[in-house]
């Protein structure tokens, strides 16, 4: 029963990104390269569910870090359902890089990493010259981005802990992957609106679509608690998801679908209508 639990609610989403909830009050920030780190608070608050993010910020931090950290690794000590994880999310992050290389234009460019994770994104645009500054509900996640970064020889690239609501300034690409698994739908638009604000050129969105078959997957797995079932799993419209990038003066640029046996993530890349 354990397995089945783990398989339909923990492993059939790649949460590898939990950056949408945390509490507003701390932002704390480690500058690869550099022997000074700072601290301030963050007036900003989309009104959303406490309860959510105490629950991912408590998960990543503690039994939720060792375990994604895993998996978002080269470590042996993952099953076969966590193994598919990592193959499916490293095929949604190839797939932006491939992007990304394509256009051949982003040595110097600023990308703001929205729930970065343990850098699987970040890094990799910081080794192709993007000025990275990336965010994360888990301090625990964010240091090991740094640690990852700095053991690459990568200088620097900011990783900080922080919510999405706190993240401000402006980036010519800012890309959150696997986050909104966290965010209730009622909040979807405003998610994504603030995304949106703080882009110039373009927003890489990623989520899990809610179809009939992924809903199906989800009740089953309501029926076997276990605990892997440690965070809500929030499933979003694709219809609404594209009409909030529409709303805030963005346009579908390009488009991905990824597929396994238990990560699915709709892949959106938006950008700026320009007037």
């Amino acid at each position: 029963m354990k397995t089945v639990s783990a398989v339909i609610f923990a492993a059939l989403f790649a949460v590898g990104s939990v950056e949408a909830f945390a509490p507003s009050s701390t932002r704390s920030s480690v500058v690869v390269g550099s022997k000074c780190s700072t601290s301030t608070s963050s007036p900003i608050i989309l009104s959303s569910t406490v309860d959510d993010k105490t629950e991912v910020r408590d998960y990543f931090n503690t039994e939720g870090f060792s375990r994604w950290n895993k998996i978002y690794s080269e470590s042996d000590e993952v099953n076969k359902v966590q193994l598919d994880i990592r193959t499916g999310h490293a095929q949604t992050i190839q797939k932006i890089l491939n992007w990304i290389d394509d256009d051949g234009n982003i040595k110097g460019k600023s990308v703001c990493d929205c729930g970065c994770g343990v850098g699987s994104l970040a890094i990799p645009l910081a080794q192709m010259g993007a000025k990275i500054t990336a965010s994360d509900i888990s301090d625990s996640m964010s240091k090991e981005a740094a640690r990852r970064a700095k053991e690459l020889g990568i200088r620097g690239a900011k990783f900080y802990t922080s919510d999405l609501e706190s993240v401000k300034g402006k980036y010519n690409t800012v890309t959150c992957v696997d986050v909104a698994i966290h965010y209730p739908t009622d909040k979807m638009s405003e998610m994504i609106g603030h995304l949106c604000s703080i882009s110039t050129d373009r927003v890489i969105f990623s989520f899990a679509p809610k179809t009939w078959y992924y809903v199906g997957l989800k009740k089953i797995g309501e029926f076997f608690p276990g605990p892997s079932k440690t965070t809500r799993a929030y499933l979003h419209e694709e219809t609404a998801v594209r009409k909030a990038l529409q709303d805030a003066g963005f346009e579908i640029a390009r488009e991905e679908m990824t597929g396994t046996n238990f990560y699915f993530s709709r892949l959106l890349e938006a950008k700026r209508v320009k007037k």
